[in-house]
This record gives structure tokens, C-alpha cells and sequence, in this order.
């Protein structure tokens, strides 16, 4: 059994041998630079270790552990033009670097080629694998729109927002590990109780961002207040805004548009409010109940024991857990 850092080098080394044409070259080398940024690579290696939970030879499985990880970058690329991004893992965006023209047209080019990795899977497989991706790809689209909705709207309810995310950021790891275990050999039971697992995981991982974008980490050195200059309906801004009275309801949705305060300034006068709502023990709460429930699914997952281990390991190391 390979463990998480292992299957990371694997998945790196395979993306990295991926052979785009080099012409025409402002269609294909944006494609490789958005690949070459790196970050965890958390879907393809839960693609793996899922994978690892039942069958032994990571090689089957890594062109669909690939395929979500250029599906995914897919829309990095189109999510940066939405939002207007200019850096992305601290370097220019592809739309900031050679237009938004070419970012629409790569990012078409890798979700082309995402397919085409799909198809490598075992042919007795691929009608699974293929109604697995095609089923999160809508929904990641469908969490997209809902995300920009949110935008244009007054209020938000928290159970609006948490459906949003799952759509947006949970049903990617939940497909992830569907893919994997499906290839694994897995049965409907055991696959049934990791969708469980990764969809509940996604949540309390989607939260957790929310948190630290809002209060930071040191151990993390995350800068702070994001989200809060942007205006974003976060979880917790969703949950102050219900909380509040309607002069800090109207407060909350026009301070990071107010041009006499600085950033610092507009960050601290809405924690502020968030303090007072107790909104980071509520957030809190919320993480830790759905990476309980997480856990839970996990724990009836019938596998190799060290394999769930390590998985187990894995997700508490990613939630800042010891334990």
C-alpha cells in the first residue's frame, strides 16, 4: 500500500509526462502551464487511495485520476474569468497571462482531454466510470450558477449555501472516490458509504476554507479577510446576516464597497459583527459535525484496514486534526 505523499508523486509525475501538441501553441501551453502550478492534488489522490482500498495496482487507475485533475484545473480556468482572479497559487491567471479568449478555449481543450483520459478506463468499466463523471460535471456546473446567483441576491439561506457547495466542491471528491472505488472493484455497498464519506468530507472542507479565509491560521500563515473584501456569502457571512439587525444587515452588505475604509479596516468592522453573532463557534460546529459524519461513513466501509487507515489519517491531517 502506497500512502497519500507516495500516490502525490505518482499522479505528478503522470501529469507532468502528459503529451500536449505543441501547436498551435496558445491553445496547449496554457493547458500545461495550468497544470504545472501544482497544489495538493487532493482529487486524483483520493482517486487512488480509494482505488487502494480494494485492488493493489495503482497504475490501472491513475489516467482517471488524471482526467479529475485537468477536469478540475478546467474550472480553475473558467472560475478565474467569472471572478475576475488575477493571481491563481500565486502566479498570473491563464486569462490574466494571454486573454480571457484563450483561457475559454484551453479550458474547453482540457475538459476534451480529461475525456479522453476517462476512456482509458477498462472497457467493462466505462459506462460506470463515464455516467459517474458526466453526473458531477453537471453538478459542478449547477453549483457554479447557484454561486453566482448568490451574488446578485439579498439574502441567502444556510441551507441554500450548503447545498451549493456540495454541488460546487463536495461531488468532485465524491465522484473522485466513486471512480476509484468502481475501478477498485468495489460493491454498490461500499461505494454507497464512501460517496457518503467524501460528500460529508467536502462539506466540513468547504467550511473550514470559509473559516480560515475569514480568521486565519498561523500554523497556516493564511492570510486573512478574503472573502470579506470581496463581499463573498460565505457560511459565515450568510449566518450574521440572519443573525443581525437590519442596520448591520445593511452594514455587512455594503462595507467592502466603502472606499474611505481601508482593507484592515473593513475586515475588523465586520468581524466585528461576526464576533458578536458568535458566527466562528457556529462555523466551528458545523465543521466538526460534518467531518464526524465523515468519519462515520468511513468506519463502515468494508476494506483493507490499513488502506482505511491511511485514508482516515489522510482526511484528519487535511482537516488540521491529530487524532
Amino acid at each position: 500500500m502506497m500512502d497519500s505523499q507516495q500516490l502525490l508523486c505518482k499522479i505528478n509525475d503522470y501529469l507532468a509526462a502528459l503529451d500536449y501538441p505543441a501547436e498551435p501553441r496558445l491553445l496547449y501551453r496554457p493547458v500545461e502551464y495550468a497544470l504545472e502550478a501544482g497544489g495538493k492534488r487532493l482529487r486524483p489522490v483520493f482517486v487512488l487511495m480509494s482505488y487502494g482500498l480494494f485492488a493493489e495496482d495503482y497504475e490501472r487507475a491513475l489516467p482517471c485520476a488524471a482526467a479529475i485533475e485537468v477536469f478540475h484545473n478546467f474550472t480553475l480556468l473558467h472560475d478565474d474569468i467569472m471572478d475576475n482572479a488575477p493571481l491563481r497559487r500565486g502566479r498570473p491567471t491563464v486569462w490574466n497571462r494571454w486573454g480571457e479568449n484563450v483561457a475559454i478555449l484551453s479550458g474547453d481543450a482540457m475538459i476534451i482531454s480529461s475525456y479522453s483520459l476517462l476512456a482509458q478506463a477498462p472497457a467493462a468499466l466505462l459506462p460506470r466510470v463515464m455516467e459517474c463523471f458526466n453526473r458531477v460535471a453537471m453538478q459542478v456546473c449547477e453549483g457554479q450558477q447557484y454561486d453566482m446567483d448568490f451574488e446578485s441576491r439579498q439574502t441567502v439561506e444556510e441551507s441554500e449555501y450548503i447545498n451549493m457547495i456540495a454541488l460546487k466542491t463536495s461531488v468532485l471528491f465524491e465522484g473522485a472516490i466513486e471512480i476509484g472505488a468502481i475501478l477498485g472493484g468495489a460493491d454498490r455497498r461500499n461505494i454507497n458509504r464512501l460517496r457518503e464519506f467524501a460528500l460529508e468530507f467536502g462539506l466540513a472542507f468547504q467550511l473550514q476554507d470559509d473559516l480560515l479565509d475569514s480568521y486565519g491560521d498561523s500554523r497556516l500563515g493564511k492570510s486573512v479577510g478574503g472573502d470579506i473584501l470581496e463581499g463573498k456569502k460565505t457560511y459565515l457571512m450568510i449566518s450574521a446576516l440572519n443573525a443581525a439587525t437590519p442596520e448591520e444587515r445593511t452594514l455587512l452588505g455594503s462595507l467592502h464597497r466603502d472606499e474611505s475604509l481601508s482593507a484592515d479596516e473593513k475586515i475588523a468592522r465586520t468581524l466585528e459583527i461576526f464576533n458578536r453573532y458568535e458566527v466562528k463557534r457556529k462555523t466551528e460546529e458545523e465543521i466538526n459535525r460534518r467531518f464526524a459524519k465523515a468519519l462515520a461513513a468511513l468506519a463502515e466501509v468494508d476494506a483493507d484496514p490499513e488502506a482505511l487507515a491511511g485514508l482516515k489519517a489522510f482526511v484528519e491531517g487535511l482537516m488540521g486534526r491529530d487524532k
